[in-house]
């Protein structure tokens, strides 16, 4: 099922695990690797990668929590990479819209990250291998994808300033690349994000979003999926689907509906979820946004 832009496969989660205690490797050479490690209190998996220290900053802890220049202050940053023209600068490219035989530029850049938490290159989980029931903590190889989508060539812009159409492509942007994440066997879980300023976590100014394929699925999103499968066979219906009541409701539209959640976790948040029952988030299209 699709929650926000999540992507969900529907496949039993089976990454390739060594136990703690059994892994052969010093704390030393395990913190020069990028690995995900699951707890035994919280059921959690958190990544633990070296390489993100590396990565490099033009916002600074201190900083604003809203990066977006102001009016004086809009030329493209000299050292940022993501800005048009700086291709060469940044990791390889997966793919951009339009593609490079167009002639107009590049309005969308999806990339390699330079600093993955998780890593293409690693052995992916052997697909035989199974999680032992019952285990407590365990690790697995930090074997994943985790790329950068740059959502307009313009330093100045954000995403709020791009018109409908170019939100629209930034969207069909991520589907078109869950769909591809989708289709590689070791890949259980499609994670789309966005941090927001230097106090969500961002290190680069320039407007982006960055993606995570990873080989398990997080406990929040099993628990979620089970839920709202517990609400279906009770009821029939799809907690989802259900019109949500108009103290509620933000705003709607012919394909989305935008809502404040019966029980939500914090200050403003909002789901937007499609109007038509929909499983998964890369079968949008052009007609569906």
């Amino acid at each position: 099922p699709k929650t926000n832009v999540d992507a969900h496969r529907p496949k039993e989660l089976a990454p390739s695990v060594v136990h703690s205690c059994e892994h052969g490797k010093s704390m030393a050479e395990a913190s020069r690797t990028s690995e995900a490690r699951r707890d035994a209190v919280f059921a959690r998996w958190v990544i633990f990668s070296p390489a993100r220290s590396r990565r490099p900053t033009d916002l600074k802890s201190h900083g604003p929590a809203n990066p977006s220049p102001g009016p004086d202050d809009g030329a493209p940053k000299p050292s940022c990479p993501f800005c048009l023209g700086r291709e060469s600068e940044c990791a390889p490219e997966i793919f951009r819209v339009p593609p490079p035989d167009a002639s107009p530029p590049w309005r969308i850049r999806v990339i390699e990250n330079l600093f993955p938490a998780l890593r293409r290159e690693a052995a992916p989980p052997a697909p035989e291998d199974e999680e032992p029931v019952g285990a407590g903590e365990c690790a697995v190889r930090g074997f994943g994808f985790h790329d950068v989508v740059i959502e307009t060539p313009h330093h100045e812009v954000r995403l709020w300033d791009l018109d409908a159409e170019g939100v629209r492509d930034v969207l069909l942007a991520y589907a078109r690349r869950v769909q591809q994440l989708a289709e590689h066997p070791a890949v259980k879980y499609v994670q789309v994000f966005k941090n927001q300023g230097a106090s969500a976590g961002a290190s680069m100014a320039h407007s982006h979003s960055q993606m995570l394929g990873t080989p398990f699925v997080p406990p929040s999103v099993t628990s979620r999926l089970n839920c709202m499968k517990e609400v279906f066979e009770r009821s029939g219906k799809c907690s989802l689907c259900v019109v949500p009541s108009k103290d509620i409701l933000v705003s709607e539209t012919h394909n989305f509906s935008a809502f404040v959640p019966f029980a939500a976790s914090y200050p403003f948040e909002i789901w937007i979820v499609p109007r038509q029952h929909s499983s998964y988030f890369h079968e949008t299209d052009q007609d569906k946004v």
